[in-house]
């Protein structure tokens, strides 16, 4: 008898909550700013459980992700809500540009930097970068909007694309939030820079040194540089 999507979540759902940890549930949530609950299962636990469960149940159907996913973020622990993740991981390879409007759900959805983060390289960034002509309609789109998940999102969704970084595009959305008081846009700019510096160095240090930046943005984005030059002086 094969599995259904009932028995699925229903089955991951008691595997989390055999292995809650009281001793660990506070310290995790208090280093989340007490924002969500936890079953304290710390990450490689949580992965090996993820590993064996998949080992028994395979893994999710194509059709399942949406359900699946808006169950899992459903649930008030926060352990649940990076198991969604990991069974949009199984799925993206074969996910198309009709899911970037739930991505763009689950982005405003339980938002923290551990959750968005995931979703904006690994799972919107994958689409995008085999679909392009959907960038007009969501990060286009985003670096503009009120919610700076969805604006961080837009700067992050190009973090792994090394060679295939549409630069024009990250620089033009970092000139659009540069001037942006929120810690966590700042934080993004930098971050977007530093790891676009790992494969266009001279075109990043450029950019920086012709922008008016925030000083955290500034400095994040300088890492990777001032190493290679320091190691250059050796």
């Amino acid at each position: 008898m094969s599995i259904t999507l009932d028995s699925y979540r229903k089955e991951l759902l008691v595997l989390f909550k055999e292995h809650i940890n009281l001793e660990k549930k506070e310290p995790m949530e208090q280093y989340m700013r007490n924002l969500f609950p936890f079953l304290g299962i710390k990450s490689p636990e949580r992965k090996a459980l993820l590993q064996d469960f998949f080992k028994k149940n395979g893994k999710p159907e194509l059709e399942w992700i949406e359900p699946l996913v808006t169950f899992l973020y459903g649930q008030p622990e926060r352990e649940f809500h990076y198991a969604a993740l990991a069974m949009i991981d199984k799925q993206i390879k074969k996910m198309n540009p009709s899911h970037l409007v739930f991505l763009e759900k689950l982005i405003i959805t339980n938002s923290w930097w551990d959750t968005v983060d995931h979703l904006a390289p690994h799972h919107v960034g994958e689409l995008l970068l085999k679909n392009r002509n959907y960038i007009q309609d969501f990060p286009d789109r985003w670096i503009t909007e009120e919610n700076f998940w969805l604006q961080r999102s837009a700067i992050l969704y190009q973090l792994k694309y090394k060679q295939k970084t549409d630069e024009e595009k990250l620089f033009f959305y970092i000139n659009k939030t540069k001037e942006s008081k929120e810690f966590f846009i700042q934080k993004a700019i930098g971050w977007s820079l530093r790891e676009y510096s790992k494969t266009s160095p001279e075109q990043v240090m450029h950019f920086i040194e012709g922008t008016k930046l925030a000083p955290l943005s500034r400095r994040e984005g300088l890492k990777h540089i001032e190493r290679l030059q320091m190691n250059a002086g050796k």
